[in-house]
């Protein structure tokens, strides 16, 4: 009895202080992203002339999934279908490092990047499929000055 009291305290404490901190997180990005609406990102492989040269930029990012997260995650595994949680969370995560990468870029003078590439890897214990862990983002391109 007291261990599903448990597991269902830490399920709602998990819901509620995950779905706060997202909306804090969103909230900035959104700022940011208008601040940093300027620079040009392409994937285009080709550079265009420049007297100065290019300069690689990248932005990373390491979230955690969360107690609540995994234990609705583990139930739709069991029935099939979407994890739309995990859609949204790796959407934060490649907006968070793509803006990392953006401020690199603005921070060395450039106007454009241009070959983004994005990068994903799990990362401590949920790469063994365990309870824990989390998920790294990189992003990378060539910043033109």
């Amino acid at each position: 009895m007291f261990g599903a009291a448990f597991t269902g305290l830490l399920l709602l404490i998990g819901l509620f202080f995950g779905a706060r901190a997202q909306k804090s997180h969103v909230a900035d990005m959104e700022r940011r992203e208008a601040e940093l609406a300027d620079i040009i990102l392409t994937n285009f492989k080709t550079l265009p002339a420049s007297h100065q040269p290019p300069v690689l930029v990248t932005g990373s990012v390491v979230i955690a999934f969360d107690y609540f997260r995994q234990f609705v995650a583990k139930i739709i595994m069991f029935f099939g279908g979407r994890i739309t949680m995990y859609e949204t969370m790796l959407d934060r995560a490649r907006r968070e490092a793509t803006l990392r990468l953006l401020e690199q870029a603005k921070a060395a003078g450039a106007r454009e990047v241009h070959n983004v590439r994005y990068e994903f890897s799990r990362v401590g214990s949920a790469a063994q499929h365990g309870p824990g862990g989390g998920a790294e983002m990189l992003a990378y391109g060539t910043a033109v000055l």
